[in-house]
């Protein structure tokens, strides 16, 4: 589920997906960088956050890539949640992808209180 994009939310770089854990949807990584196409097509479906959302504005590097050599922060466009399709690799480090993931298409048929975990994430 994509609820945050790396960029504006009329042309990301990135997309910020999670899946829900414990009633809570939990950042578990970025996908790689977006083309201006992809980026397009996924901006045609973002809609600004409305009311409470799960994720802070702004994060630190590592809670996208643990391994990450950068300590700097990531500021998110936080947006409603979207079910995305992705390919991942199979590799999970503790709570997340270890490395980024490709963003297939947008789910819009699909509502994202439909979505579980095929993970069993503490």
């Amino acid at each position: 589920m994509c609820a945050a994009v790396i960029g504006p939310r009329t042309q990301p770089t990135a997309a910020v997906v999670g899946l829900p854990v414990a009633g809570r949807l939990r950042i578990v990584g970025r996908s790689t960088p977006l083309s201006a196409h992809a980026g397009r097509s996924l901006a045609m479906h973002l809609r600004a956050s409305r009311g409470d959302h799960p994720w802070p504005e702004e994060i630190t590097e590592t809670m996208l890539d643990r391994f990450s050599k950068e300590r700097g922060t990531v500021r998110l466009t936080l947006v409603e949640p979207l079910v995305v399709e992705v390919s991942a690799d199979v590799a999970w480090s503790g709570r997340s992808f270890r490395h980024p993931v490709r963003l297939l298409r947008v789910r819009p048929e699909l509502h994202p209180d439909e979505v579980s975990s095929p993970f069993d994430i503490p």
